[in-house]
């Protein structure tokens, strides 16, 4: 006699379903699902790929200032992630073009800004968040 465990069932994308992992039918729907991923992922050109890294770190960076609504600033967070965001434009901007880059940089030069004037302690010209990678002060 052979009994089966319960298999939880849960509805992905329309016609898919998601199994909890439990048999081989469901290890090898999640082969089919990584596949179709990463088909998926390779046909998304770089310069989107690099530019929706970069909003989210202005977003999230954007909150850390403050600028969202009932957020309390943590500058600390704000300069690491204006940091990788200056490093990531820097990097990025041969390879994407001006098109691509002048609206990164603007943000990030943006987002320089509302740090400073969040900040009740000045950095040191060349030595705010981003400025080592982007030459803004």
């Amino acid at each position: 006699m052979t009994t089966e465990g319960p298999t939880t069932t849960v509805i992905g994308e329309p016609g898919e379903a998601l199994h909890d992992g439990l048999g081989e039918d469901a290890a090898a729907h999640d082969r089919t699902r990584t596949a179709r991923a990463a088909r998926d992922i390779a046909e998304v050109p770089a310069v989107e790929v690099i530019s929706a890294a970069a909003i989210h770190l202005m977003s999230a960076a954007a909150v850390h200032c403050g600028l969202a609504e009932d957020a309390e600033p943590d500058l600390d967070e704000a300069r690491k992630l204006i940091n990788v965001l200056g490093a990531l434009v820097a990097a990025a901007g041969p390879e994407i073009g001006q098109q691509h880059a002048r609206p990164l940089r603007d943000g990030l030069r943006s987002l320089q800004l509302a740090f400073a004037e969040a900040s009740a302690i000045p950095d040191a010209p060349g030595q705010g968040p981003g400025e080592k990678h982007s030459g803004t002060a």
